[in-house]
């Protein structure tokens, strides 16, 4: 688990704003238990981050500190943010991804960054906190899950790798465009094997 609670280039809780925010985050939910916390935080990411698609925002952000000082990221960026905030608070947690249709059915396809978080008495539970919107409703109930995407068209696939670290093609992707729409003209992809 040591992977999945290590602060890293990407996942930099231990940034000054990053620890702070966590910290802050800790105390304001008057959490009693680790779900309770987990939900604050999540909550907190999915709601006050702006999807940067979503909003049509600037910069393209990729470390999780960078998501919390511009308050925008893609989905990718987001579960950065999310996966730093757990982090710091000692909660293992770990980045998956879908492949989805870009128009909902069929190619083209692009991935979707979400995260895992691991819950002692579920293992792995996926956390999506891309943000809410009409037709998108994320949660944390465990132990069900409540991703903001369903699996449907053919060639879609939820991924089953939990990753301590962002894939690269997401960090090229997120680091090779300054704008928003450059991004969404340029979502990073997969190839299937099976």
């Amino acid at each position: 688990m040591k992977q999945f609670l290590s602060a890293s280039e990407y996942i930099d809780f231990e940034h000054p704003a990053v620890r702070q925010k966590a910290q802050e985050l800790t105390a304001s939910a008057g959490a009693t238990n680790t779900h309770a916390l987990i939900r604050h935080i999540f909550h907190f990411v999915r709601d006050q981050i702006k999807h940067s698609s979503d909003y049509k925002l600037n910069p393209v952000t990729c470390k999780a500190s960078d998501v919390l000082l511009h308050g925008t990221g893609y989905c990718y960026a987001k579960s950065h943010l999310l996966a730093a905030l757990l982090r710091a608070n000692g909660i293992p947690t770990g980045l998956c991804y879908q492949r989805l249709s870009v128009t909902g059915d069929g190619a083209p396809y692009c991935l979707h960054g979400l995260n895992a978080v691991y819950l002692p008495e579920h293992g792995w539970y996926r956390i999506d906190a891309r943000g809410n919107k009409p037709g998108v409703a994320a949660e944390f109930h465990p132990p069900q899950e409540a991703l903001a995407f369903p699996v449907i068209a053919s060639h879609e696939r939820d991924l089953p790798e939990v990753w301590s670290e962002p894939l690269p093609v997401i960090v090229t992707a997120l680091s090779s465009y300054d704008t928003y729409d450059q991004v969404l003209e340029n979502l990073p992809d997969v190839q299937l094997y099976a």
